[in-house]
């Protein structure tokens, strides 16, 4: 879906390409750029006539058509655009202010039974565009006051689906360029809207939905170098060819409300965030992958919920990874990190399971960041190789820093860093894991109070602390702060020493 409405709705976006200072383009060249650009990601193209008109060549009729092997299926019939030849070596691109689409989407990516249809309308009244460069190097630069998707059918093997859906963006503008040969297209493309407001209903049966969710201050980078449709069905041949792909998307404060009646049972949700990030990256030496949000509150009501509401919110949510993607005969960098940051619950949810306000109810923190170095023996991308190796670890790990550990939750903290080496050839030490060199320090501030906290509400029993205790003592020694361990893992001499104290 995404594929056609982006070669529909930005069709343009398809030969956009860098363009000089001094370059001159053509509207029966940019016209041919855009043909070959479509073809080449295997659409197809239709008029009904292709005609001069003074400084406009006019094309009429104007279908788009995809036939995926998925089994996607998608058509639209466009209608007339015209490229104008301004004089100054550019072309004005006018486009219709609406025009439909329908598509078929498979269950599960296959061309079986049971198959999604869509219809729905592609608006974008008052575009200007305007192509520059060259023949085979042409930018497109456009802004619109509104674009807009309205989805007006869904049916699926069952029949009718009543359910809408509406997304329009406001204030839209944004650049492409695209440059080299057809096949082998590199991208540098930015997006931004001042707004997005997207709205949902539907009904099935005794279930009905309705969604509206309103964001601000959208903006979008996309770059990269993109291969013909033959190439791209194998990812992990386009990646040795040459592709690669690499951008982000950026929101600002954000709203949503959704609500469910369930046969009679209502759920409502509600929710505000300040913004968030999502960011990609992908070629032949790695995976990139990073979300974000700041300062988000949920609220949840319904029949079914035993309390009158749920409240919960964090200060701060990011995840990021980082991993390589093909086989290779040195190490190669990852990372990770995982982070949350002043998540608070509402009163009513910390009453379920701590109804006395036994336990400190300070806002939870959740820190994991890692990096380090491993060697892939098989490209992960190529579903041959992996189902090769079938359930084995497609590699090695090499190294590893744990550059932040943090837990806080109820009082108690527990922070850590360190770093680690690996000895693959040794795979004995530890039962099968590389034996590891290096330290890990460990500080736990609180578990002691949190422990005695524990026995008091009935939720451990005190035999059972005294093994913890005695566990704890084993790895850790008391601290300079009160109700504080510290502890120094270490991994030497094909051994693990807490503290200096060998224990294996």
């Amino acid at each position: 879906m995404a594929k056609f409405i982006f070669a529909g709705s930005t069709a343009l976006a398809l030969v956009f390409g860098a363009s000089g200072a001094m370059a001159q383009v053509t509207a029966e060249e940019v016209w041919q750029s855009w043909k070959a650009m479509s073809a080449s990601v295997g659409q197809t193209i239709t008029t009904t006539s292709e005609a001069r008109q003074g400084d406009t060549l006019v094309v009429e009729g104007l279908a788009l058509a995809i036939n995926d092997p998925s089994g996607l299926v998608a058509q639209s019939q466009i209608g007339t655009i015209r490229f104008r030849d301004t004089g100054t070596g550019t072309v004005e691109v006018t486009l219709p202010e609406s025009y439909p689409v329908s598509m078929t989407i498979p269950p599960d990516g296959t061309a079986s039974g049971g198959a999604t249809t869509l219809k729905l309308t592609v608006s974008q009244p008052g575009m200007l565009m305007t192509a520059g460069g060259n023949a085979t190097d042409t930018s497109y630069d456009f802004t619109a006051p509104t674009i807009g998707i309205d989805v007006t059918e869904v049916a699926n093997a069952k029949g009718p689906v009543n359910v809408k859906f509406d997304a329009k963006l406001a204030g839209v503008s944004g650049r492409y360029m695209m440059a080299g040969p057809v096949g082998a297209k590199k991208l540098d493309s930015s997006f931004a809207a001042t707004s997005a407001v997207f709205t949902g209903n539907g009904t099935e049966d005794a279930s009905t939905f309705a969604v509206n969710v309103n964001i601000a201050d959208l903006k979008g980078t996309t770059r990269g170098t993109f291969l013909g449709a033959d190439m791209m069905a194998n990812m992990a041949g386009a990646l040795n060819a040459g592709f690669a792909s690499d951008g982000g998307m950026s929101y600002g404060k954000t709203s949503f409300d959704v609500n469910v009646d369930d046969a009679g049972s209502q759920t409502k949700v509600t929710g505000t965030m300040d913004g968030g990030n999502i960011d990609f990256g992908l070629d032949k030496a790695q995976l990139t992958y990073a979300i974000g949000m700041k300062a988000a509150d949920y609220t949840i009501t319904g029949s079914a919920i035993p309390m009158p509401q749920v409240n919960l919110g964090f200060a701060e949510f990011a995840f990021n990874l980082l991993m390589p993607v093909s086989k290779s005969d040195t190490p190669q960098n990852f990372s990770y990190l995982t982070k949350i940051v002043d998540l608070k619950l509402s009163d009513d949810i910390w009453a379920l399971f701590d109804p006395m306000g036994q336990l400190p109810r300070d806002p939870a923190t959740l820190i994991i960041d890692t990096k380090g170095t491993a060697r892939l023996t098989a490209d992960i991308m190529d579903p041959a190789a992996t189902a090769a190796i079938q359930n084995a670890f497609p590699g090695e790990l090499n190294s590893l820093d744990l550059t932040e550990l943090r837990l806080k939750l109820a009082g108690a903290e527990v922070d850590g860093k360190g770093a680690l080496t690996f000895d693959n050839t040794d795979l004995t030490t530890f039962q099968g894991v590389p034996a590891p060199t290096g330290t890990v320090e460990v500080t736990l501030t609180g578990i002691n109070a949190l422990l005695d906290t524990l026995v008091a509400m009935g939720v451990i029993p005190e035999d059972q602390v005294m093994g913890a205790r005695m566990m704890l003592a084993m790895f850790a020694k008391p601290g300079a702060a009160p109700d504080t361990l510290v502890s120094t893992i270490e991994f030497k001499d094909k051994g693990l020493y807490a503290n200096g104290q060998r224990l294996q």
